[in-house]
């Protein structure tokens, strides 16, 4: 028995790496590589998308924009070229929901600080009180790291615009004139192509963790 088992001792052992590989195929092949969708305007709540834009089936991406950050640098879509990046629309002198959004967004900060491929993006909706000397010292005490974060105010009507029409990111409807105000939880995820990839509640903890799994997710399509 022993010399049976002795000379088939190499074909069990290729045997069983074979099965092995083979094992390891097929399931792979089962089961699907995760992948995130890419939203357009007919595919998210009507009540987020301006009426301009809201048939829009196809090709949507991140509208062009000229903004100001709190050092006082103009920030341009180019800043955030070739990056995913994670959006949001605050004000300084909030005092409900947007204490907890930043809290999360320094919560992502800290785990993308080492991370070339994103970034942060953060837009004020009060930009009238909102200057840059303001958005400087709330940057400063709340520990904003000036590489990986901006916090941006310049034109209202831009930023409204931008909210509505490009990021679907709020339900009220306006003309981003004096007496036009928004105020919305959701983080916006946005790829390298500048599209939509998923919305999250920035005052939910368990969004959070759902977005920095999706943040793996997207970064996986460009290894």
């Amino acid at each position: 028995m022993l010399k049976f088992f002795a000379r088939y001792k190499t074909f069990a052992i290729v045997f069983f790496i074979l099965s092995v590989i083979i094992v390891y195929i097929i399931y792979t092949l089962k089961v699907p590589e995760e992948r995130l969708p890419v939203y357009q305007p007919e595919m998210v709540n009507a009540e987020l998308v301006d009426s301009t834009v809201q048939y829009v089936r196809k090709y949507h991406k991140i509208a062009d924009f000229k903004l100001v950050n709190q050092n006082g640098d103009t920030i341009t879509q180019d800043f955030y070229k070739d990056k995913i990046y994670i959006a949001d629309f605050f004000f300084t002198t909030c005092l409900t929901i947007c204490p907890v959004m930043t809290d999360h967004m320094l919560k992502i900060q800290k785990e993308i600080k080492d991370d070339n491929e994103v970034l942060l993006l953060s837009h004020t909706v009060f930009p009238v009180a909102d200057s840059v000397p303001v958005l400087k010292k709330y940057a400063v005490e709340k520990g904003v790291l000036d590489e990986k974060w901006n916090l941006v105010t310049g034109d209202k009507k831009q930023i409204y615009d931008l909210a509505r029409k490009s990021y679907l990111a709020t339900k009220s409807t306006g003309d981003g004139g004096p007496y036009d105000m928004i105020h919305t939880e959701n983080f916006v995820l946005v790829d390298k192509n500048r599209q939509i990839r998923g919305f999250y509640d920035g005052t939910n903890p368990q969004a959070i963790e759902d977005l920095m799994h999706d943040l793996e997710v997207l970064k996986a399509e460009y290894n």
